[in-house]
């Protein structure tokens, strides 16, 4: 039932970002004494939220209203106080050196993030080596600077990254607000104020002893799975194979339910891919570049049913059942959900063979539409799934059914025949990162597709969902 796997799980770890004043050097208490010079006394705990973090324009429009000086002027005396206390009084924070370092060996690239000003940014980089930066973001370089997002995103953009493969390192409320608005991870280590955990966000004492493997292990695992209706094991198609592999490949799918296997296609797919496989029955099978753990559900079941897998994904586990039901008196036809007892008998008992199971993805072809899709009809199969707690991982990621309709039947099948979404990739107890259907290539029409570059008769439905990391929840 299994074959080698090719790769272990891991959490790819694209860049980390930095913030620079109080998280790589100490000038945050080097800007709390330039404030208090220019402000003419010493600052207390409500003064913080105004002075840590910001930009030197809003501190100095904060210090205007309450003094009535020019804030233009005030920005001024601050940018050339600060810059004197950096000149001669800039620290590297204990771990920061080492931490660029190792990262530099591990060819993991840096950003320097700031919402300081671009003379002094280039001030400090000179005390920490502007060669341990790829790309620096100061407040001269967004049209917004923190809290906003934008400086995050700026230096994702020019690193040509993802954010969501990003763990930015932050010392500030308003900075960590910043780095979680543009969709970092962020690993927190406070300076002069206190950050709680919270999801996504980890805090530690400082950066002694975090390393590449540390800030690797706070990034969600990540599970893309795919449902997919092979069309009588795609031998409607020529080469359908090796088309099918290509599919796989090419939306870096890690488990894919399968429907109409016609007897070969999980075992063929795996054997190729060098992954895991569970064969149910016929008709249905799992496949997964991930090991599975156990099989779930009647290995024997009938051309209709559903099938499971339980599949180890780093620390976790998550249950996949893939489930196909009876295609008959399909309700679309008619616009009505009259005939749907077949299949509702067919879900009831899937979900009875689930049970209380979380995480689980539930993925197949229902043969019926969605009721969140038919604003007047309240189709029963997708309504009890949704009564057992489960959640149609499209509609989360795509709410507008008219905007997104994600039609999966039939990308071969034109009109009249009704164009909607029978395929489905549900879940309980995950968090959506995102969703599509997917179908390669514009395919021809029934009966002219047997050159058809997409193999089968229906699209695909692929979502990446976060798992949680090592560290902490996400």
């Amino acid at each position: 039932m299994e074959s080698p796997a090719r790769r272990v799980p891991d959490a790819s770890l694209a860049a980390v970002l930095f913030d620079m004043d109080g998280t790589l050097v100490d000038t945050e208490r080097l800007w709390w004494e330039a404030v208090e010079e220019v402000a003419g006394r010493t600052l207390t705990e409500a003064d913080r939220a105004d002075v840590l973090g910001r930009p030197v324009e809003h501190t100095a429009a904060w210090l205007g209203a309450a003094t009535g000086a020019s804030a233009e002027d005030l920005a001024d005396t601050l940018h050339r106080e600060f810059a004197d206390r950096v000149r001669t009084g800039v620290v590297p924070r204990p771990g920061a050196l080492e931490l660029l370092d190792a990262l530099a060996r591990e060819d993991v690239p840096t950003a320097l993030v700031t919402a300081s000003p671009r003379s002094v940014a280039d001030t400090v980089l000179d005390v920490l080596g502007a060669h341990r930066f790829a790309v620096s973001v100061t407040a001269d370089d967004t049209d917004r600077t923190k809290p906003a997002p934008d400086p995050y995103l700026a230096a994702c953009r020019a690193l040509g990254v993802d954010p969501a493969d990003c763990v930015a390192v932050e010392d500030t409320e308003t900075g960590v607000a910043s780095a979680e608005a543009a969709g970092c991870t962020v690993l927190a280590v406070p300076s002069l104020a206190p950050i709680e955990a919270a999801p996504g966000r980890t805090v530690e004492a400082s950066l002694e002893g975090v390393t590449p493997s540390t800030l690797r292990a706070l990034l969600p695992y990540r599970l893309r799975v795919m449902s997919w209706n092979l069309w009588y094991g795609g031998t409607k198609v020529r080469d359908h194979r090796a088309k099918q592999l290509k599919v796989i490949a090419e939306t870096d799918a890690d488990v894919v339910g399968l429907q109409e296997t016609y007897d070969g296609a999980a075992e063929d797919l795996a054997e190729a891919l060098g992954w895991f496989h569970h064969r149910a029955g016929t008709n249905l099978g799992i496949v997964s570049r991930y090991p599975i753990t156990a099989v779930l559900g009647d290995p024997d079941v009938g051309f209709y049913g559903a099938a499971g897998a339980r599949i180890a994904v780093g620390e976790r586990e998550v249950e996949v059942w893939t489930v196909h039901l009876d295609y008959e008196a399909y309700g679309p036809y008619d616009g009505t959900s009259v005939h749907e007892g077949v299949r509702l008998a067919q879900m009831r008992d899937t979900l009875r063979r689930i049970g209380d199971a979380a995480p689980v993805v539930l993925v197949g072809d229902f043969n019926c539409p969605s009721h969140l899709d038919w604003p007047d009809v309240e189709w029963p199969v997708t309504k009890a799934a949704e009564e057992a707690g489960f959640r149609d991982s499209f509609r989360e990621a795509r709410p507008d059914a008219v905007r997104d309709p994600g039609y999966t039947w039939s990308p071969v099948h034109a009109e009249p025949e009704p164009q909607d979404r029978i395929d489905f990739v549900l879940h309980r107890g995950l968090r959506v990162l995102d969703s599509r259907t997917y179908v390669r290539g514009t395919p021809r029409t029934w009966p002219d597709v047997e050159d058809n570059d997409w193999p089968s008769d229906h699209a695909a439905v692929i979502t990446t969902f976060s798992l949680g990391s090592g560290r902490g929840t996400v």
